[in-house]
């Protein structure tokens, strides 16, 4: 019988932050959780192939970077926490990610979300 750790990587259309995906995004989340600071995330806008370099970002991690897809991120070693702070140098929000994650719009996204909350056996807590 298979441990749930390793069932995770037969869950399809997910991207399981384990261990080795840990060292595989160590140097992509430590830049993103440098953005906790102003001037971090400054300095990021201002010359962001010249900050990546900083931290060392491998050739996938830096594409995904520049094509600010959540999934890429994900897929290159992003801790969700992490690339939280990412986003929001763009002012992309939880709605954003959504729609990246689940290939709609923005809005076709939200709609769902509103049609889910409205749900009957949804619990109250939920909603």
């Amino acid at each position: 019988m298979s441990s749930p750790v390793s069932d995770t990587h037969d869950i399809p259309g997910t991207t399981p932050f384990d261990g080795s995906m840990a060292q595989k995004g160590y140097a992509l989340n430590k830049m993103c959780f440098s953005f906790n600071d102003k001037e971090n995330r400054e300095a990021f806008v201002a010359d962001p192939e010249g900050y990546m370099a900083q931290y060392g970002l491998n050739p996938q991690q830096a594409e995904a970077v520049r094509s600010k897809q959540v999934l890429a991120l994900l897929q290159a070693g992003g801790n969700a926490y992490y690339l939280a702070k990412f986003a929001g140098i763009f002012g992309l929000n939880m709605q954003d990610i959504g729609a990246q994650q689940t290939g709609v719009s923005k809005p076709e996204f939200m709609a769902k979300l509103a049609a889910a909350n409205q749900q009957p056996d949804w619990p109250a807590a939920a909603r």
